[in-house]
Order: C-alpha cells, then structure tokens, then sequence
C-alpha cells in the first residue's frame, strides 16, 4: 500500500457561530432567522480536515484558547486523526470565531474575529520547522501573523517542500514574499484586492493570473465559483468546467478545494487533474451545512468525478 501523503498545515482554528436567515437584516434591523449551529471551523483547520478526509495524514500548528471552544475545536480535529500536538492553548486570548449568516440562496456572509490565532508566534514556527522534513505540501492562509507564515514558506522552500497560499482573508501581499510560494490561489473576491483585475470570465481570470505569475509566484489559480477555476504556470494553463452543485452553504468551498488540491498534488497528480480533483470537493462542500462537517470523503470526490460532470 503506497503512504499517504503527509500535509502540514500552519493556520486558523475558530468555531463557527451559523445563522440561516432568507436574506441579512436591514441597519438597524432585528430579523428572525430560521436555523441557529454551530461548526468547528478555521480555513486552516478545514483545510486539514478536507485533507485528512481525503487520504492525507496531517498535522495542524496554531493557537486557541484556553476557553470552551478551544477543546471543542482540537477533539473535532482529533476525530479526523489530526495530530494536534502543535496546537497551543493560549490563556490570554480567546479562541478565534466566526459569526456567518447564510443567506436563502446558500451564500454566506461572515463577520471572524482571530483572537489567539494572531498571537501565533516563535513556538509554531519552531513545530513547522521540526516538522517540514517529513511533509509533502505546506498549506498557508492568512489568519495568523503573515510574517510568520512567510518565514514557514522559506523553511519549507529551502527543503523543496510544496508551499500552497489561500490569501484569505484578504489583505496586501508584500511583492518579496511571491517568490517564496510555489502556489496561491485566491477566489475572485480576493484576486480583485491582490491583482486589481475583475474577474467575472475566463479571460479576465487569464489576465489576473498572469499578474500573479510575474510577481514570482510558480503557480497561480483563481477559484471562479460557479465559473469553475483557471489555473497558469509559465508553461501555460487552462480552465476547469464547475461541476453542477445545488448549493446549500458555500461557506468552505475554497477549504474543500484547497485540501483536495494539496492531497492530490503530493500525490504527484498533473495541475490539470488536481485543479479539477479540488473544485469537484469544492462542489461537494456546497451540498451541505457547516464549515469542516461539510468536508468530502475521498470516495464522494472520486464518484463525482467518475460522473464526468464539470
């Protein structure tokens, strides 16, 4: 039996607040929703349970707090056979949350608050590097310290470790950081404030990818939602069709791809293949409720993509 890949992941933890409403409230306004849950989530910590649900053995590095959410969030992670050994209990923050509204057409609206993640520091820098030999892909996003998850990407460069960037939450990348990513993949929102460029079609997906590409980056893709992804290297690039999904919670879409995307390529999957193996786990994620509950299972993703829908 071949290993699994190994995924190391350096980013957020925080539990998700879900409001279902059919549409946000007015300034001002009080509106009766029609579902209240709550979902362990974090982009980096959904990230690592897509991963893990799909084959990978990973391990997390963050922080959350010494609270009633923090516990919450390591045993959920635990229970997808995440290592969480280098996740550190903070007691003088809270554990990051995120308050969403989904709205009646299944988009969401999110207000996060990082609390411990921002206090990321030396320590989680330290277990990334004791770590890094032993990983195929090093995930990134941008709820913790984005220094430190600069210097994370050139330990794992200096190893010939993969490093994947999601710029989410979105917010200006420094022009010397591009080089030290071997990939970064922004959905249209976040590609408008990184590029400047609308990307409402292929061709403008083209053009904000190349803006990327000549920033230093080796690979850049730009998840299109119902659009389906353009993904361009200096060699070229391509678009992946959407599958068809009926949207339910797009809340972790882009967690879904990003997991798939990293299992797949340490699994030496061609770019092509592994684009279209992460929007068919982004289409999945849609189908259902939650933030990591909505994760795919390796066969789900595979069935999907048997169909030959998208």
């Amino acid at each position: 039996m071949n290993k699994p890949p190994n995924i190391l992941v350096l980013g957020g933890l925080n539990m998700g607040l879900i409001a279902r409403a059919e549409r946000l409230p007015k300034p001002g306004e009080t509106l009766c929703g029609n579902r209240f849950y709550h979902s362990s989530g974090g982009k980096g910590a959904t990230q690592a349970v897509a991963a893990a649900r799909l084959g990978a053995q990973v391990a997390m590095v963050g922080r959350v707090g010494d609270d009633l959410f923090g516990p919450a969030l390591l045993d959920a992670l635990r229970r997808d056979q995440i290592d969480v050994s280098d996740v550190a209990v903070d007691a003088d923050h809270a554990t990051g949350a995120g308050v969403i509204v989904v709205d009646g057409s299944g988009q969401n609206h999110i207000v996060a608050v990082y609390g411990a993640n921002l206090q990321c520091d030396e320590a989680q820098l330290q277990a990334i590097e004791r770590r890094i030999d032993s990983a195929d892909v090093l995930m990134l996003q941008m709820e913790v310290p984005f220094e430190l998850s600069l210097r994370a990407a050139t330990a794992a460069r200096e190893r010939e470790v993969r490093v994947i960037l999601d710029p989410a939450p979105a917010f200006p990348i420094p022009a010397s950081a591009y080089p030290h990513l071997d990939i970064v993949a922004p959905n249209q929102t976040e590609v408008e404030i990184h590029t400047g460029v609308v990307v409402d079609d292929v061709a403008s997906a083209r053009r904000a990818a190349a803006i990327l590409l000549e920033r230093g980056v080796g690979v850049a893709i730009v998840k299109m939602a119902e659009l389906g992804a353009f993904y361009a290297t200096a060699d070229g690039g391509g678009h992946v069709s959407p599958f068809a999904a009926v949207a339910v919670d797009t809340t972790s879409a882009g967690d879904a791809f990003h997991g798939a995307l990293a299992v797949a390529l340490a699994e030496r999957t061609p770019l092509a293949e592994a684009v279209r193996f992460g929007a068919a786990a982004g289409a999945l994620a849609v189908t259902r409720p939650g933030v990591q509950d909505s994760m795919p299972r390796r066969e789900e993703v595979e069935a999907l993509l048997a169909t030959g829908n998208g």
